[in-house]
């Protein structure tokens, strides 16, 4: 990208701001990143609503401008909300609403999803909140698609996610979707956090994974992370943890949230996405070493879940890179 066209994030504050929300898309998207080139995130503070405004805990929040900010916005975000009774002020709804009529991506943290509820932008759609005020959300707007247990959801251009560090998991999926695989990780590693974690809300719920049972599945994981390319069935996965076939299954839901073919599934298409972005390997060859066997079951599996087939994903990231070089 070339510094003309970085990409610009709207980050929006309003009275009683939920600083933790807000800390983690300026974290992601508006601290200066030199390694990451010119073409890096913009970043605006905008306000929600005429000031004064103050985080909770009393500071004084100044913003860059009003709400006339969000008409060149690429991404806008809305950092978490008062409350889930709390209504939000007519001219933010009308400007999130006209933003998303011009196709803008608009993100939400936590709470944030009840103002884009009260905006009617996720009508019809699938979302998630905090799982405490899941049940909310889907009480007062019966239209919307209420999924408690997700980390975040992308529906359409509008994603949003669940409490408070789903956000961070959120944020560094749109550097994911925007600068690649790589991107992301550069990104997590100076948060200290995973560029990405499997699962939902449910595993951080009350649950834990025993201790002997957690220091083998451990061991498995990081196993088939070391070697996707090789033949995993449900046997010989049980098999290295030392458990029954349906222990497996109740051990790697318990941690993941997913079952285990489908976690197995999505590291391997991650690994392919890495490959794709950075390095010149043949389709054939990707799919090989990510464990998908032949270019045909990469290809199917790769459209199935990022809706583009693995060339064009690549072309998308190479002509990010000559952007940068040409810079």
């Amino acid at each position: 990208m070339s510094k003309t066209t970085a990409p610009l994030v709207a980050l929006l504050v309003y009275d009683r701001l939920c600083l933790f929300e807000f800390g983690c898309a300026f974290e992601v998207f508006g601290l200066s990143r030199p390694e990451m080139g010119a073409g890096w995130y913009r970043c605006a503070i905008v306000a929600a609503e005429p000031g004064p405004l103050h985080g909770q805990g009393g500071m004084t929040i100044t913003a860059d401008g009003d709400l006339s900010l969000l008409q060149t916005a690429d991404t806008i975000v809305i950092p978490g909300w008062r409350g889930p009774a709390e209504a939000a002020p007519a001219p933010l709804l009308h400007a999130l609403r006209a933003a998303n009529r011009s196709g803008r991506r608009i993100v939400s943290i936590c709470g944030g999803a009840f103002v884009l509820a009260q905006a009617g932008l996720l009508d019809g759609k699938r979302a998630t909140t905090h799982w405490h005020h899941a049940a909310a959300l889907a009480a007062a707007y019966p239209a919307i698609s209420v999924d408690a247990g997700a980390l975040y959801v992308e529906s359409d251009n509008i994603l949003t996610s669940a409490g408070s560090a789903a956000g961070l998991d959120l944020c560094i999926h749109v550097v994911r979707k925007d600068f690649g695989t790589k991107a992301a990780n550069l990104v997590a590693r100076r948060l200290v956090v995973a560029a990405h974690r499997g699962g939902g809300q449910s595993q951080f719920i009350e649950r834990a994974v025993p201790p002997p049972a957690g220091d083998r599945l451990s061991r498995l994981l990081d196993a088939l992370r070391g070697r996707l390319a090789e033949r995993w069935t449900m046997e010989r996965m049980a098999a290295v943890m030392h458990v029954s076939v349906r222990s497996l299954h109740r051990h790697i839901r318990d941690a993941t949230g997913l079952a285990p073919g489908t976690w197995l599934l999505r590291q391997r298409l991650r690994l392919a996405e890495e490959l794709l972005e950075e390095t010149t390997l043949s389709i054939e060859a990707i799919a090989l070493r990510a464990g998908f066997g032949t270019a045909a079951n990469l290809r199917q599996h790769f459209r199935a879940v990022t809706g583009v087939t693995p060339t064009a994903y690549r072309l998308q990231f190479a002509t990010r890179r000559e952007d940068t070089i040409r810079e």
